[in-house]
């Protein structure tokens, strides 16, 4: 088979564990761009979380796609052009706002340049911003500047107590209008219903005319299920979690030993 697409998962996959892109896999991503595979960086992170990865890629140059906030968002590297976004409807805006102030826990969403918050002294929303390398800028009404630049995601942080309070506060309000979930115990995501993975894999392989057999996916996390069982071949990390290695068809070494490198080399630059 040849592969003529692969999708990579950022964090705890192709950044090691200092959120660094390896020499290595540098190298030898840009050499399968150069041959004419597609290159699709696929994280839950916002686009300038993902932009700073792929000009250490030079995908402006060599060609590749950015598939941000779950799915929620593709944009070819290249040109620029925004190929999807769905965003979070306006009227939800207030409830989810008002409903994290009660519990007294910090809210983020983002603009094209970082993060946008109610406290960015919070030390989680400064955390969202180390893992991203993005700036904060502190606005008084979170869900009035949010109607600038409407968002694909919206963040409440804060201890896990806490957020699952906030949680089931807004399942019940919203009744399902909204996906609702935790990425990390103390990251509670709100994302427009249906967004993951697959499905915008799928949109963009559409795109491009390329078959789902030909997509190869590389993942760690319990969010990187879905577009490894899209793929006609999936690869997870040694570090990856246990239930994302049960839908793996090899198990690469860790995001720490050139996974992705290794994957690259074994099925694409054979």
């Amino acid at each position: 088979m040849k592969y003529k697409a692969i999708a990579l998962d950022l964090d705890g996959t192709l950044l090691n564990s200092k959120k660094e892109v390896s020499k290595r896999n540098k190298e030898v991503i840009k050499k399968a761009a150069k041959a004419g595979v597609k290159i699709i960086l696929a994280s839950g992170r916002p686009v300038p979380g993902i932009k700073n990865v792929a000009k250490q890629l030079q995908l402006q140059e060599v060609g590749g796609y950015i598939l941000a906030y779950n799915g929620g968002m593709i944009i070819d590297c290249k040109t620029g052009e925004v190929i999807r976004r769905e965003t979070i409807p306006e009227k939800y805006y207030a409830d989810i706002v008002h409903c994290a102030n009660k519990y007294d826990v910090a809210t983020l969403t983002y603009d094209s340049e970082g993060i946008i918050t109610n406290d960015e002294n919070d030390q989680y929303v400064q955390l969202e911003s180390k893992i991203n390398n993005i700036p904060i800028r502190q606005v008084f009404h979170l869900e009035e500047e949010a109607q600038i630049e409407p968002p694909v995601k919206f963040l409440c942080v804060g201890e896990h107590h806490v957020l699952k309070k906030v949680q089931e506060k807004l399942d019940e309000k919203l009744n399902g209008a909204v996906n609702i979930f935790f990425s990390e115990p103390f990251f509670l995501e709100i994302t427009p219903q249906g967004i993951e993975k697959a499905s915008s894999l799928e949109i963009l392989l559409q795109e491009l005319g390329i078959d789902r057999k030909s997509l190869i996916a590389c993942g760690d996390g319990y969010n990187d299920i879905p577009m490894m069982r899209y793929a006609g071949l999936s690869v997870a990390m040694a570090n990856a979690q246990d239930e994302t290695k049960e839908w793996a068809d090899f198990i690469a070494p860790s995001n720490d030993e050139d996974g992705v490198a290794v994957a690259i080399e074994k099925f694409i630059q054979k």
